[in-house]
């Protein structure tokens, strides 16, 4: 297996993988209609790639050339700690490992590579979210040796919230 940065060469396989993250994320009631194989294409190609993006895609690939697990990370700077060492962070946006390569090392590589490559960016420290409910990888992200962060909480405006809080600013004006 061979981990390191997205490269063009593994743009259809990591579709594949891609397709199947969609498919282990989607909730069996949801009403909107799974995305087809050519949305998901032109979504990594047009957002997740563009030069815009701040992402950085990490793939675990088999000798074969598929991909098997992916990482995305982005790199920010701390806007209240401007000490060189330690304002660098590494926020983990994404950690997928497909179902035919769990449970062989793949999840340990990935993030053991984010860390590494963390590190030679100037990153001080990895953050990242996981679901109160995935016992699982709440169990796995443990074993690496990371620590929940008792001290925050997440939270979240939807479009609609989005749409109301624009609106009701525009109203005030």
């Amino acid at each position: 297996m061979h981990i390191a940065l997205l490269a063009p060469a593994q743009h259809e396989s990591l579709v594949d993988l891609l397709c199947e993250l969609h498919a282990y994320y989607r909730a069996p009631d949801d009403p909107q209609p799974a995305p087809a194989r050519e949305q998901i294409r032109v979504h990594l190609r047009e957002r997740l790639l563009s030069e815009t993006s701040p992402l950085r895609l990490v793939v675990a690939v088999r000798a074969d050339g598929r991909a098997v697990g992916l990482a995305a990370i982005v790199l920010q700077h701390s806007l209240v700690d401007p000490h060189p060492h330690s304002s660098g962070q590494c926020q983990v946006k994404e950690l997928y490992v497909g179902e035919q390569a769990r449970n062989a090392g793949v999840g340990h590589a990935l993030m053991a590579w984010v860390a590494r490559y963390a590190l030679e960016q100037g990153c001080a420290r990895m953050d990242w979210n996981v679901k109160a409910g995935n016992h699982r990888g709440r169990a796995f992200y443990e074993g690496l040796g990371a620590t929940r962060v008792a001290d925050r909480l997440s939270y979240r405006l939807e479009r609609e919230g989005m749409d109301k809080l624009v609106d009701a600013t525009d109203t005030a004006r």
